[in-house]
Order: structure tokens, then sequence, then C-alpha cells
């Protein structure tokens, strides 16, 4: 109930330049961006960006944003290798973990 991922979508195939859009609570927001980051099917960072608020973000209702992050596909050994995941981190400027929050979609390399 934070967070609204509109594109893309999971289990969708991307390439690169991708962009993502959805909206999500203005808390979500630190100086109006939160950062996205993609990993291969190893969990390993492939590539990191951050998605500002298209809106006024100091607010606590939903605030749409739009994003683009650029990466190189990983190698594909095998078919399992395709996969990835993009994850949306709230920001958290305090740096407790009591303070973290992120969702997590599946993705397939084209």
């Amino acid at each position: 109930n934070l967070i609204r991922v509109e594109y893309p979508r999971d289990g969708d195939v991307i390439k690169s330049p991708l962009t993502v859009m959805g909206k999500t609570r203005g808390t979500w927001y630190f100086e109006a961006t939160f950062p996205i980051v993609l990993t291969d099917w190893d969990g390993r960072i492939i590539a990191q960006s951050y998605a500002p608020a298209n809106q006024e973000w100091m607010t606590e209702e939903f605030v749409p944003f739009t994003g683009t992050i650029e990466f190189e596909n990983p190698s594909f050994e095998a078919e399992f290798s395709k996969r990835g995941a993009l994850i949306f981190q709230k920001s958290n400027p305090s740096g407790l973990p009591e303070h973290d929050r992120a969702l997590e979609i599946t993705v397939f390399f084209e």
C-alpha cells in the first residue's frame, strides 16, 4: 500500500534504457527521489539509478514517478540467467534499518 509500479510489471522482459513508472506515497521520497537497483539472477548489482517525483512529494498521498535506468545485459550462461530483479527502495536518510522498505519485482533480460 506504499508503492504501485505500473511499468515494468512482475515478469516483464526488459531492455536498456529501462523507463520505470508508477506511484508511491510521498513518504517514500527524500528530496524528491528514491533509489532503484537492478540485479542479475545471482543478486549482483548491475545498475543503480534514482526515480524522481513528478509532482509535489511532501505529502502522504500517492505521487507519480518516472525514472530511467541504463544497464548492460548480463552474459547468459543458461536460460535461468536471463532472470533478474528490479528493486524500488524507500529513501532512508536516517540509515536506520527499521525505516528500510523495498519492493522487488522479477524481470527478464531481453
